[in-house]
């Protein structure tokens, strides 16, 4: 059984359905990376996953147990989540921000300890922000702001990340940068993520397990080499193209059809 999954999802914002019948399965160990058109409910299954919306049917799977059984602290200590518009208070430095991933771990009587300093300063080193601790994190690039974040995430050690979009708004350098980050915490240090991604090609490059959605409903996942094919991208995203393998990572690349009037 995996660590986190759902049953019979049906996900709404009051009366409006946005997914019906979802049955998702996170593999331990992946990167799992959801993908599809917009409006398709790839963020709302992702705010499912992490406890933050109430099914209208059905329920998340955390460790055994309904996701709602837990409370909120404990939740946190079994997943951290970068949801897609972080922001932090005006002037707070790179070192306390991430301190404050250590919140789920205070209590009444455990207050900041040297386990805290220690996991604060091994997320920040993880995520290579260690060397700008005193900076204030709105000084910081968009692609360091968001190795920050994660460095929170981080230090409220758990082994399962969920990220809402998180290479939106960045330059190519910065998401490569973050994607790569994410590669180096799944491979070398074992945990297992999941993001909402938009590129595609990228989705395919980065992740180990791929889910597709369209109109609310899960309509295929596995390996991107597995999965991706022409007819799927036509269907799924209404565009024809051609599937290569990239020349650096052999995985699926989607090359768009160039309308004849757009050659040269």
């Amino acid at each position: 059984m995996s660590r986190l999954s759902g049953t019979e999802l049906t996900l709404a914002y009051e009366r409006r359905v946005v997914a019906e019948g979802l049955d998702v399965s996170i593999p331990d160990g992946s990167f799992t990376v959801i993908v599809g058109p917009n409006a398709c409910g790839k963020s709302t299954l992702l705010r499912a996953l992490a406890g933050l919306l109430s099914p209208a049917r059905g329920a998340v799977q955390l460790d055994g147990a309904a996701i709602s059984s837990y409370r909120t602290k404990e939740v946190a200590r079994r997943l951290g989540l970068l949801p897609q518009t972080a922001t932090a208070p005006d002037g707070i430095t790179v070192a306390d921000l991430v301190s404050r991933g250590r919140y789920p771990h205070q209590t009444l009587l455990r207050q900041w300890s040297a386990e805290d300093e220690r996991q604060v300063n091994a997320a920040m080193a993880a995520t290579h922000v260690d060397g700008f601790a005193d900076r204030a994190v709105d000084e910081l690039s968009g692609g360091q702001r968001q190795r920050v974040w994660i460095a929170m995430a981080l230090a409220q050690q758990t082994d399962l990340l969920l990220l809402d979009e998180p290479t939106t708004y960045l330059d190519i350098q910065h998401q490569i940068e973050v994607l790569d980050l994410c590669t180096d915490l799944n491979v070398n240090r074992g945990r297992t993520l999941v993001a909402v991604l938009h590129d595609l090609n990228q989705a395919c490059r980065y992740a180990t397990h791929l889910i597709a959605m369209k109109a609310g409903a899960i309509v295929a996942e596995g390996r991107p080499a597995d999965i991706i094919t022409a007819e799927l991208v036509r269907d799924v995203f209404g565009v024809p193209c051609q599937i290569i393998a990239d020349p650096q990572t052999g995985t699926p690349l989607v090359v768009p059809e160039t309308p004849r009037l757009h050659r040269r």
